[in-house]
């Protein structure tokens, strides 16, 4: 009989599979190598992205704080006066001092903030004229009033019962001599002609040196006289200059490094912050991961046990076939023998293949 013989085709298709295990494995480096290239550009663009809106929240969070925490560093207020007319006296026009009312409310809101010390100055315009030098010194009354018209704060105490709140200064106009007055009148004679300059002096009347506004009575309005009824004035203007110590100090006279300061430690705290977050979420899902890693695990090891047994089996199947070839019965005849043996050997191929 013809015995058939069963070659595995090996030597013709070891090229084609070497090829083709070549182009896959260069198949997925390009592919592992974009994902990660496309996964770090994600990721930087990501951080950036997270940075730039932090420094940003942080730069929101400063300036907020220091436009409400700053208080209006200084305001000018003009002042009217005016005279009392309603006199007894038929040979007195003028029955009282110059006098004024101040306003420190805008839009129904305080000027002055709680707990802020201020410099409040009188600026007095007034011509170098004979009478206000042979005036002399004269006293300027300021008294600060609340809504109730109790006295808010003063910087003097005189005893009286309306002087109480209030502070007393004096003033008076700068002394120049005739020799002087003459010599600037021959250089600034064009200028006094044609209306450019002209023949005044400026005074500044301090009238409370560190006055803070009480948060419990606060003041709504300055009461202001001038002791004098021959004042000669062109105008007048209330100064409120804001006196900063503590971290207002640091604020208003370096503003830069405050800001550096300020917007540095904000972003450092709200990275921080976020940077927890981040962990804290990683930690809660870490267990998530672990058990759906599990179950992975477990079919991996039953795949590879049933391999295993497949492989077993397969070997305990050629033992059987060989043991069959040996327990031959003696009675059979040397072409069932031989075919037999025929069979065995296609079987032991086939499986090797």
């Amino acid at each position: 009989m013809d015995q058939e013989i069963h070659l595995c085709p090996r030597g013709d298709e070891e090229p084609s599979i070497f090829r083709g295990q070549v182009l896959l494995r260069l198949q997925d480096a390009v592919y592992g190598r974009m994902s990660r290239i496309r996964q770090r550009v994600t990721q930087s663009f990501v951080i950036v992205s997270v940075l730039f809106l932090v420094f940003w929240i942080a730069t929101f969070l400063y300036w907020s704080f220091y436009f409400s925490y700053m208080p209006r560093t200084a305001f000018s207020i003009p002042v009217y006066y005016y005279f009392r007319t309603g006199c007894e006296s038929p040979t007195s026009f003028l029955c009282s001092y110059p006098v004024a009312n101040i306003s420190l409310m805008i839009k129904n809101q305080h000027v002055l903030t709680f707990g802020q010390i201020y410099q409040i100055s009188l600026h007095l315009e007034m011509p170098d004229s004979p009478a206000n030098q042979e005036l002399g010194m004269f006293m300027i009354k300021s008294t600060c009033f609340s809504v109730d018209g109790v006295s808010g704060s003063s910087s003097s105490h005189t005893g009286s019962l309306l002087v109480s709140g209030s502070s007393s200064r004096f003033t008076m106009l700068r002394y120049r001599s005739d020799l002087l007055k003459y010599l600037e009148m021959l250089l600034l004679l064009p200028a006094f002609l044609g209306g450019v300059a002209e023949q005044k002096q400026v005074l500044e009347v301090e009238l409370f040196s560190s006055y803070m506004n009480s948060p419990y009575d606060p003041a709504t309005f300055v009461f202001i006289e001038i002791v004098s009824n021959k004042v000669q004035i062109y105008s007048s203007q209330l100064h409120i200059h804001a006196v900063f110590t503590g971290i207002r100090y640091f604020l208003f006279h370096f503003p830069l490094l405050s800001a550096v300061v300020g917007v540095f430690s904000n972003f450092i705290f709200l990275s921080l912050l976020l940077g927890l977050s981040y962990v804290r979420l990683l930690l809660t899902s870490a267990p998530e991961h672990l058990r759906t890693d599990g179950p992975l695990l477990n079919r991996e090891s039953n795949m590879n046990s049933n391999h295993q047994e497949d492989g077993s089996d397969a070997a305990s199947g050629t033992d059987e076939l060989l043991g069959l070839s040996q327990i031959v019965p003696t009675n059979l005849n040397q072409e069932n023998a031989h075919l037999l043996f025929n069979n065995n050997t296609e079987v032991t191929q086939q499986t090797e293949c």
